[in-house]
């Protein structure tokens, strides 16, 4: 088949590249903020992979734009350090440090609030920019810190990331065999109100449970990177179970890219393998379940044939070679995503 463009240099089809870039993609879990913090590096200007894809890098505005990435959410990552209050000042710091980024005139991006905002901003060809907290004890000091946040800038929080706080316990090994507290309880009940999606991605079995059982019935809840245990068991996937709880809350699943996570070796991960994943996703729980969750820039280890998302088309190649219909590689790209958000937010 004749393909043109960039779509030769990645080995895409021309109807692969023409439904890619006619879709809504969206990406429910970027990270690159945290190596601005850390090291200044400006997602706004274009980067070569000077890391192969190990770590960072991964991901920069330009070409998300490129590779026809319409929209992420861009997280927060908090540092468990120190006193929660100053955890507290410190997330509102970043916050507005974000958001000024993204809204600066060489982003070609728009902070967005709600599915209606994500379509104003494509239809001008801005990259639409949703923003998320990782590890929600960034705002743990008092559940008045919720209230504290402008109407809608945050979309969703992960409840819990890499350690344990007093919301309750991350599925790390190092995380202790137990659930939400009394207090992770009204937390979740304390988004809900405020319509933040509540994000199950790193959080223990138990809390899981804990946080389905206090979680506003009505509404969907999200994990937004994840791998799935049914392909290759692991503390940081989902069981089968867990699958059917968030579909039938109305919710979706996000796929990340860490290549040992989701069962290859560290340095010899394969696309392929992610489309297992979200394939079992579909078995499971049904096709309006499963979205993208790369985790770019997320100290990762992303596939050999996709190391950045500049060669994100493949991905939607692979799902064209499995003879997915049109519309349900629509639906993981981008539509399972937007139904949740509009269901929440409009």
């Amino acid at each position: 088949m004749k393909k043109s463009g960039v779509s030769r240099l990645l080995d895409v089809s021309e109807d692969a590249r023409a439904l890619h870039h006619d879709a809504d993609v969206i990406d429910l879990h970027v990270d690159s903020f945290i190596w601005r913090r850390i090291f200044g590096y400006d997602f706004r200007r274009r980067h070569g992979a000077f890391t192969r894809g190990v770590m960072m890098s991964q991901f920069d505005l330009p070409r998300a734009l490129e590779a026809g990435l319409n929209g992420a959410t861009w997280v927060i990552t908090t540092n468990p350090l120190g006193d929660a209050r100053d955890r507290e000042a410190k997330f509102f710091e970043n916050l507005s440090e974000l958001k000024a980024l993204l809204e600066s005139p060489e982003a070609a991006a728009r902070v967005v609030r709600s599915a209606a905002e994500y379509r104003a901003a494509r239809a001008q060809g801005l990259h639409a920019a949703f923003i998320g907290v990782q590890g929600g004890n960034a705002l743990a000091h008092s559940l008045d810190a919720i209230d504290r946040l402008s109407p809608g800038i945050v979309l969703r929080v992960t409840i819990l990331h890499l350690t344990s706080s007093r919301l309750g316990a991350t599925s790390s090994p190092l995380g202790g065999n137990f659930g939400l507290t009394s207090y992770g309880k009204d937390y979740v009940r304390r988004l809900n109100a405020h319509k933040i999606l509540v994000d199950l991605a790193h959080i223990s079995p138990a809390g899981f449970w804990d946080a389905v059982a206090a979680h506003d019935p009505s509404v969907p809840f999200v994990v937004t990177h994840t791998g799935v245990s049914g392909v290759f068991p692991h503390w940081r996937n989902l069981d089968d179970a867990q699958l059917r709880a968030v579909a039938d809350s109305g919710g979706t699943v996000g796929i990340m890219y860490h290549s040992e996570f989701l069962g290859d070796r560290l340095f010899g991960g394969r696309l392929e393998t992610i489309v297992r994943h979200i394939e079992h996703v579909i078995d499971v729980a049904g096709e309006d379940a499963v979205s993208l969750g790369s985790d770019w820039d997320g100290s990762i280890v992303t596939p050999r044939d996709m190391p950045t998302v500049l060669e994100l088309p493949r991905l939607t190649q692979a799902m064209l070679g499995r003879n997915w219909s049109e519309q349900r590689i629509r639906k993981v790209l981008g539509l399972n995503f937007l139904r949740v958000v509009e269901a929440v937010r409009g």
